[in-house]
């Protein structure tokens, strides 16, 4: 990573917000080397990534064919104008968020019971509020489910998190950020600012 002073190594930290997560973008390649990527659904468990799916399509085919992939989740807090910390020029306009990038292999999941544990945690990601019989691997109205879906398991080789929220700005410049997002109060400004306290405490 270029900017050094966006880059997230605390485990904690990382977990922390994949885990809040629920959507991000799988890297393939076929054995031509055809890049593809697909949006979908996630879970993030005991260091690994977990998607599910069809057993058939584009995106099975190619990690068949490469098993090397990459998965990058990613969320923006904010815009950021450039009128923030500078009355003339464009350069400073850009965007505060969190990212995090996985490279590793995809591993298609067989055991039922590993499908099961998996697919009980997209539910407490997606539904928590519960409302379904729980999944279990040798539950009759799941066993042929469990077997019709593919789950696929990435383990990361190598994963980086970038944080950007003005880490990188002069103190007038970022007062001056901080001025701005408090006097629009967007959506997520009030938040981002507690980001930007978080991130950069010797400003505060």
């Amino acid at each position: 990573m270029r900017r050094k002073e966006f880059k997230i190594e605390q485990e904690e930290e990382i977990r922390e917000f994949l885990q809040g997560m629920s959507f991000g973008f799988l890297g393939t390649s076929d054995e031509q080397g055809a890049p593809r990527v697909t949006p979908l659904n996630f879970v993030y468990d005991q260091g690994n990534f977990y998607f599910h799916g069809s057993h058939a399509g584009g995106k099975m085919e190619s990690i068949r064919q490469q098993k090397k992939v990459c998965f990058t989740v990613a969320d923006e807090y904010a815009l950021i104008p450039s009128y923030f910390s500078d009355p003339e020029l464009a350069c400073p306009a850009t965007a505060y968020f969190k990212s995090v990038t996985a490279y590793g292999q995809a591993e298609i999941v067989e055991d039922s019971n590993e499908k099961a544990a998996v697919l009980s945690l997209f539910m407490q990601k997606l539904q928590p509020q519960g409302g379904y019989a729980p999944i279990v691997a040798d539950d009759p109205r799941y066993r042929s489910r469990l077997k019709g879906v593919a789950v696929v398991r990435i383990v990361p080789e190598e994963l980086t998190a970038k944080f950007k929220f003005g880490q990188n700005l002069k103190e007038d410049e970022r007062a001056g950020v901080t001025r701005g997002l408090a006097e629009r109060n967007g959506e997520r400004d009030a938040e981002t600012l507690e980001m930007m306290k978080k991130y950069c405490p010797y400003h505060s």
